[in-house]
């Protein structure tokens, strides 16, 4: 439960902002009828994951009592700050990751707003480079980046993960996050996951 209303004004600016985001998103769409798709193309849009998953995340951070929580995708923040929040209260510190520096600037300044820049660290760049020598265990993986991405990210950070690790990985209903489901689904001696919030997300730990 979010106790600041600091915290809970600056979210709700931001989501009211959010609102509008189908226009950007479908500007950004139809880049891709030329070429694929790259990231700039949404550089304007916070392409936000919604109240209630915000919520439901900074509830398992509580809940389980992690600290070291790893975001991929920033975007302008509103995540970072339901993980931010969460952290706070469990004496812990995100390390969240953008690619865009036009981003990253701008969720700096609302993580600031929401009084919760001390807990967060933002690397700006590629998180495959950026997160390449990360060497702390992590408790809490948060997956919103790139889609394609998802499992070579995954794999990469494998060795940080403990018993306890938990992984959310959101828009699990687009194709391109379908290797990391199949990775995931393949090895089940060593993950066990399920889908939630009707197939849009995957929750996953390693198994007993």
């Amino acid at each position: 439960m979010i106790k600041s209303n600091l915290v809970e004004e600056t979210l709700q600016i931001l989501h009211d902002d959010a609102k509008n985001d189908y226009i950007k998103i479908a500007k950004g769409m139809a880049k891709s009828i030329l070429r694929p798709i790259k990231p700039t193309d949404f550089e304007n849009a916070y392409l936000p994951i919604s109240k209630a998953q915000g919520e439901h995340l900074h509830n398992l951070i509580v809940q389980n009592d992690f600290q070291n929580v790893v975001e991929f995708g920033t975007s302008f923040g509103i995540s970072t700050i339901y993980l931010a929040d969460a952290v706070s209260q469990t004496g812990g510190k995100v390390i969240t990751t953008e690619l865009l520096e036009s981003k990253a600037k701008i969720a700096n300044k609302n993580i600031a707003q929401a009084g919760l820049q001390d807990f967060v660290e933002i690397r700006i760049g590629d998180a495959m480079k950026t997160l390449k020598n990360e060497n702390a265990k992590i408790d809490f993986l948060f997956l919103d980046g790139w889609k394609d991405l998802y499992l070579p990210l995954f794999r990469m950070l494998e060795t940080n993960f403990h018993k306890g690790t938990l992984i959310y990985a959101d828009n699990m209903n687009m194709a391109d996050t379908l290797q990391y489901y199949n990775y995931v689904q393949g090895n089940s001696n060593t993950y066990t996951s399920k889908l939630i919030g009707g197939g849009k997300a995957m929750l996953t730990s390693l198994a007993a």
